[in-house]
């Protein structure tokens, strides 16, 4: 589901109401928990955190003249969607939050690379989640980019 937006305030006002409240405490619990550096901005028309050219000049390998991306959060047609791209490239914090998972939702983890959707957002992790955004800072994200980069 494509939100045409050109804010994350326009996102939230385009989205369906039944998921308003969800995403907007979903929002407020990644600012409040993330370490101070990323920045939130719409990216790739979503609400995202990126770490900024100020940080890291050299920007997304894919498109300099853009941050690095690092977190995303979206409401798509069947689920809400958390897009966490150092679960992704860090083996040691995905192990760590497929054992935490559990703990906090009773539903299994509908899980890809680096999106982990929720289909009841009555069941969304908020606690959880709070600690993922925690575990990693920008200067962590942008060592491991980095090496996952140069290793290709």
């Amino acid at each position: 589901m494509k939100i045409k937006a050109n804010s994350i305030s326009e996102y939230l006002e385009n989205i369906p109401e039944d998921r308003k409240t969800v995403m907007q405490k979903l929002i407020s619990t990644i600012g409040k928990n993330l370490p101070n550096g990323f920045t939130k901005q719409l990216g790739y028309g979503m609400p995202a955190w990126v770490v900024p050219h100020s940080l890291y000049p050299d920007g997304y390998h894919c498109s300099p003249e853009l941050p690095l991306p690092f977190m995303n959060v979206a409401s798509q047609k069947n689920f809400i969607a958390l897009y966490h791209m150092g679960i992704y490239a860090n083996d040691e914090l995905m192990k760590w939050f497929v054992s935490e998972y559990p703990k906090h939702c009773s539903r299994k983890l509908d899980m890809g690379k680096s999106c982990i959707r929720f289909k009841n957002i009555e069941e969304i992790p908020f606690e959880l989640i709070a600690e993922l955004c925690k575990k990693m800072s920008p200067k962590d994200w942008i060592e491991l980019y980095e090496e996952k980069l140069k290793s290709k």
